[in-house]
């Protein structure tokens, strides 16, 4: 087996489409044994199929603590231990007012968003200290650091992530376990629509005329970033939030 992560673990949380899906599935061409963890059980056997032999596809909810150890123990089983974690999953509500986002869909988010990166931590990195380290990448936002109106709980969650991602990271520097956090600008996913208001034609011209590079992010930028993060070529790399943003940011 050769690649980058040969010979490695790894969980991506929301990996049965947009993100996620990209991610797992360039770990996979990287000689890693992926979890498929998705709520959307269909979604996560599709992905694992095309994989193939070094995917595992598992039913997840992020936000229950049930879930959260049985996929963690599903990298266990597969491959002995667990090298890394990639908290993708996220949710968010439509672009508008602050005022008129109701109190299941705020929970909601934070559940999706920060929680299960509180639940996630507790199972795997006892994990990951037994195993001498690991990598912990969560998929932040841009929304995190340089927020917009019309989605102010959603940046105030992935502002959240953040802040946890570079706690994380000095905490558990000691048992070699780096955590960074990725931060993409909006890319073609299922939640574009949602990021924007409406997905028509005008309104993607608009965002991507804010975009220095001129394009939405794809899959792929944001499995690229992931991949390096995750690889031994990052080994003195902790705390970073990564802006995989078109220089969006700047």
């Amino acid at each position: 087996m050769s690649g980058r992560l040969a010979g490695k673990c790894a969980v991506v949380t929301g990996a049965g489409s947009g993100f996620g899906e990209g991610i797992a599935k360039r770990f996979a061409e990287e000689g890693a044994t992926v979890i498929i963890a998705d709520l959307n059980t269909e979604a996560a056997q599709r992905v694992a199929g095309e994989i193939g032999k070094d995917a595992v596809a598992v039913t997840a909810d992020v936000t229950m603590a049930t879930d959260v150890e049985a996929m963690l123990n599903a990298a266990v089983s597969a491959a002995g231990k667990l090298d890394i974690l990639v908290n993708n999953a996220g949710y968010t509500h439509r672009n508008g007012s602050l005022l008129d986002v109701d109190e299941e869909t705020f929970d909601r988010i934070f559940a999706v968003n920060a929680k299960a990166i509180y639940l996630a931590a507790l199972k795997a990195v006892p994990l990951m200290e037994k195993n001498g380290g690991g990598s912990i990448i969560t998929t932040a936002s841009t929304a995190g650091l340089r927020p917009r109106p019309g989605l102010t709980w959603y940046n105030a969650s992935k502002g959240w992530a953040i802040t946890a991602t570079k706690s994380m990271a000095v905490e558990l520097a000691p048992k070699n376990i780096r955590v960074n956090a990725l931060c993409p600008v909006a890319g073609q996913t299922g939640m574009l629509g949602l990021f924007m208001g409406e997905d028509t034609p005008e309104k993607r011209e608009q965002f991507k005329a804010s975009i220095p590079l001129g394009r939405l992010s794809t899959p792929l930028d944001i499995a690229n970033a992931a991949l390096w993060l995750a690889s031994d070529e990052a080994e003195f790399i902790t705390g970073v939030a990564l802006e995989v943003d078109g220089g969006r940011c700047v």
